[in-house]
């Protein structure tokens, strides 16, 4: 379902708009994960038809009392424009704290329980600060730079600090095929690429079973319970 607006509204403007639509329309359709998808205007059902999965996976948080980060608000430069999805998190989430976190200053999106940091996702200490605000979080979703060295490097950084059961979803793996986001859509095997990373962490979801001297160095991010590879997004869940 689109939402139509007349032609001289500006971003600004038109983003009002839809937020007075999705506070009226709410108390109706706040359980169906992905019509709210659609009433926010982002793209995570009518693109990626990821909602149907996220449903399946965040089910078990809906009424708690959680917080969510998520990188990459949308919008590229214009501080008006973005934050769809942060809005879809506050009403699926009734009870949850939402954070966002973008390389644009988006402050201008921020509203009653989401809040939104700048930075870079690849840059340690900037997330160090994020954390010192945040404290840990339940869900971690990256649909930020989808550049692969980015996605490896906040997930080693992050999923640690998870808090024992959340998830870490990691959106847009199709760019593990694409040599502008670092990529490799020659070489299957590519080691440097988002998809071979997460393929080789799959035997630490057995990391009772191995034996010593292949976890002699064992990383936090090792300690995997679950991971779950679907079309174009990845689900990982902390012990």
């Amino acid at each position: 379902m689109k939402i139509k607006y007349i032609g001289f509204f500006n971003t600004k403007q038109r983003r009002l708009i839809r937020k007075l639509f999705v506070d009226i329309s709410y108390p109706i359709f706040r359980y169906d994960l992905n019509t709210l998808a659609k009433f926010c205007g982002t793209d995570k059902f009518s693109f990626h038809e990821y909602t149907p999965i996220y449903s399946s996976h965040f089910k078990f948080f809906r009424n708690k009392k959680i917080k969510l980060i998520e990188i990459g608000v949308g919008g590229y430069e214009n501080p008006h424009y973005g934050g769809n999805s942060l809005r879809m998190w506050k009403k699926y989430f009734k009870k949850g704290e939402i954070y966002g976190i973008d390389i644009f200053d988006k402050s201008n999106l921020e509203e009653k329980r989401v809040k939104i940091f700048k930075g870079n996702q690849a840059d340690k200490t900037f997330l160090s600060q994020v954390m010192k605000e945040v404290g840990k979080p339940d869900i971690v979703i990256d649909d930020g730079s989808h550049n692969n060295d980015d996605i490896i490097s906040s997930f080693k950084y992050l999923f640690p600090k998870l808090k024992s059961g959340g998830l870490y979803v990691v959106e847009d793996t199709q760019t593990s095929y694409l040599d502008e986001y670092g990529g490799d859509k020659r070489n299957l095997n590519a080691v440097f690429t988002t998809m071979n990373f997460f393929k080789n962490l799959v035997d630490y979801v057995n990391e009772n079973e191995l034996s010593k001297h292949l976890t002699k160095n064992f990383e936090p991010y090792l300690k995997i319970k679950e991971i779950h590879f679907y079309n174009k997004i990845i689900f990982l869940v902390k012990p």
